[in-house]
């Protein structure tokens, strides 16, 4: 007996004899929110900070990472006009210090995105805007001011905000060519540059990332397989993953980063059979579709370059036998199934 059901708009069936469910519709998982569901991994998201931003220093420790708020939208108002502004981060954890506190953003990017910096300065602004009304709320609630300056920006003299770090993480095949901070955005006049406020983003490229002292296994996997895949070097691979299996998990965020539908689909098989993924048998099997596929795409391309071959054929056989362009077209229509005005055109360019 078959039961189907739909789940997340994937289309799945229950097949007694084969002993599970097959996908019989499988959709494109959206690669945001698988890697959003990776760094929410407090020892992924502690390594990746502490390679990119401290040179593999234990400076994050996993068990000091708690959730905050990705939403940090707000509310502007200036000169009686109100505006609502949506900005939502994808990971944001919060580290304790005591009684103090540092917000982590993270931003993962697919593609170059040439305002990076100005994104990364508003969504930290907006964060640093967050807490502000926070604090703001809770001193007007209280009322204790101890001046007319602490009133009029409902902050006392000891309020302090903290400090929001962000980090841009770039999974895309191509180098970074865009802005690294505000002022590669900026047209400045010289003399007036030392005047100008810069905003720097913290950016970490994948195809760059091979010196990043990465401590977490499944983080040092993620970033080498996925750079090893956009350098073509499955020999690497080979060598250094045959004997290791990697979790499915892991499968599915690297076939997200490499944009690779038949690799997550293969790591989705790997998890129903058991949940491991060995990526030199992956990949050779990915590899063995591609020359069947670049075999089957050889055979088409031979096929058109043969026809095209008996056009141009047909085409010198007419005009030698002074046939007139009028008797060549018709001829071409009958022999090749081509339509009057496809005639007409390869008539014109072989004649």
């Amino acid at each position: 007996m078959n039961f189907l059901i739909e789940i997340e708009n994937n289309l799945w069936y229950s097949d007694i004899r084969k002993g599970g469910w097959q996908t019989v519709k499988q959709n494109k998982i959206k690669p945001d929110t698988i890697l959003k569901n990776f760094w929410r991994d407090n020892h992924h998201f502690a390594d990746l900070f502490n390679a990119a931003l401290f040179g593999g220093e234990q400076v994050l420790n996993p068990d000091d990472l708690s959730e905050a708020d990705t939403d940090v939208s707000s509310l502007l108002k200036f000169n009686g006009h109100a505006e609502t502004v949506q900005k939502v981060l994808d990971v944001v954890k919060k580290t304790a210090y005591g009684i103090d506190f540092v917000l982590w953003g993270l931003e993962n990017q697919a593609k170059i995105h040439y305002a990076m910096p100005l994104r990364h300065m508003v969504g930290d602004a907006f964060s640093y805007l967050k807490e502000y009304n926070e604090i703001a709320a809770k001193n007007k609630k209280d009322g204790h001011f101890e001046s007319s300056d602490e009133f009029l920006s409902n902050m006392k003299k000891t309020d302090r905000l903290h400090p929001v770090i962000s980090l841009c993480v770039y999974y895309g095949e191509d180098p970074w060519d865009g802005p690294l901070c505000l002022a590669d955005m900026l047209e400045i006049p010289e003399k007036v540059r030392p005047m100008v406020s810069d905003y720097k983003m913290n950016l970490l490229q994948l195809r760059a990332s091979e010196t990043c002292d990465f401590q977490d296994p499944e983080v040092a996997a993620v970033f080498d397989i996925s750079r090893s895949i956009y350098e073509r070097d499955y020999q690497r691979i080979n060598t250094v993953y045959k004997n290791r299996n990697i979790t499915s998990e892991l499968g599915i965020v690297i076939g997200a980063i490499t944009q690779s539908q038949k690799l997550i689909d293969h790591a989705l098989e790997s998890e129903r059979k058991g949940g491991q993924v060995n990526m030199c048998t992956a990949l050779e099997e990915l590899m063995n579709e591609g020359k069947l596929e670049g075999r089957r795409e050889g055979i088409l391309e031979g096929r058109r370059e043969g026809r095209l071959e008996g056009i141009q054929a047909t085409i010198s056989t007419c005009k030698s036998f002074n046939a007139s362009k009028d008797v060549t077209v018709k001829n071409l229509m009958k022999v090749f199934s081509l339509s009057e005005e496809d005639a007409a055109g390869y008539v014109e360019e072989y004649w």
